[in-house]
């Protein structure tokens, strides 16, 4: 019975924070209307309930081996993430900003508006520069997947394989890459959306807290942000939470779809961007270009990644699957829709696939 109430402590968490996330959307929506995605805002709130409802079944069945890793798993999640983001805007306050009466009017959005715009003005005038500030998005995004693939790669290969310390703890390599990823994931994205708080809380003037954001987060927003974006909430906190109903399918699946969500957009993105002359639709930014490459990419990461987690598989059937995963790709792609990518990609890429994968083999 406790630990059922420590598991539904997560499960308070996000939903609290998809209702806070909720609240700030509505507020953007009224004030930013033009540059505020509400269709996006609204999916991110239903991704962070979906999230938090399905934590406690990463852990099903529960058992006296698994009891260790579920309690650490809520430690991390619900309070050491917590108080590190607590303790981190006490420095702020007390060591940066009591300190510096002037900090107030140096971080501001509007002066963080003008450098931006600043920056834009120079991007649009030298293309390596415009194709260097896309490198920083893709690779922001690229992060989570690699370090999801780094600890499931450590967990059954090395620690279970090498160390045999499943022997030791009970559990086996499976379990505890589980255990690795969902606190990782679950605490990392818990650590954006504060970011988000502080970040979007221009909003509201008597309640601004823009100013606690370190210098070097807000270099790191303006190489990594379009304008539009500045008004919404983070893109990968967003591609986390789509990860989130697709890891319960096999890892070679879940992997695909994290690399596709990843390297595949960011082929097309980036292949687009430098070598892409033919826009299709024309109103867009998208090129025939960026689709044949973020398409071969889609079926190659697929390719090696099922051929590496999903042993068990036929050649036969990991071209198949291969081939859903980078034609889901390319339809979303294609399809051109007013959602965010990182969103669309990993659920329609992720379940095509599973469904293949459970219906089909």
């Amino acid at each position: 019975m406790t630990w059922t109430y420590l598991l539904i402590s997560v499960n308070v968490i996000f939903i609290a924070n998809a209702f806070g996330q909720l609240y700030y959307a509505i507020n953007l929506k009224k004030k930013f209307s033009k540059d505020h995605n509400f269709i996006n805002s609204i999916l991110t709130f239903i991704l962070w309930v979906v999230a938090g409802l399905l934590y406690p079944f990463y852990f099903w069945p529960w058992s006296d081996e698994l009891a260790f890793f579920g309690g650490l798993s809520i430690f991390f999640i619900c309070i050491f993430t917590p108080l590190m983001i607590f303790l981190v805007l006490i420095y702020q306050y007390f060591v940066v900003i009591r300190k510096n009466s002037d900090i107030k009017q140096k971080r501001t959005i509007h002066l963080f508006l003008d450098r931006f715009d600043s920056e834009k003005n120079t991007r649009n005038q030298e293309d390596s520069h415009t194709l260097k500030i896309d490198v920083y998005r893709k690779a922001l995004h690229l992060f989570p997947a690699l370090v999801i693939i780094l600890l499931w790669t450590f967990a059954v290969y090395i620690w279970d394989g090498v160390w045999n310390a499943d022997l030791f703890w009970g559990i086996s390599g499976v379990h505890f890459g589980r255990f690795l990823i969902i606190t990782a994931g679950y605490s990392g994205i818990l650590v954006f959306a504060a970011l988000d708080y502080i970040r979007l809380s221009y909003i509201f003037p008597k309640k601004n807290l823009f100013h606690f954001l370190p210098n070097n987060v807000l270099d790191l927003l303006t190489k990594s942000m379009k304008r539009r974006e500045i008004f919404e909430f983070t893109k990968p906190v967003a591609l986390v939470l789509a990860f989130t109903p697709v890891f319960f399918f096999p890892f070679g699946i879940f992997s695909s779809t994290a690399l596709i969500s990843t390297l595949g957009d960011g082929a097309a993105s980036l292949m687009g961007l430098k070598y892409g002359k033919k826009h299709f639709p024309k109103q867009s930014k998208k090129t025939f270009i960026g689709y044949i490459f973020g398409t071969l990419t889609s079926f190659i990461v697929c390719f090696v990644s099922i051929f590496v987690f999903q042993p068990l598989l036929n050649f036969q059937e990991i071209i198949v699957l291969s081939v859903v995963g980078s034609i889901s790709f390319l339809t979303i792609d294609l399809s051109n829709l007013n959602i965010d990518d990182n969103i669309l990609n990993p659920l329609f890429c992720g379940f095509t696939m599973g469904l293949v994968y459970f219906f089909v083999f």
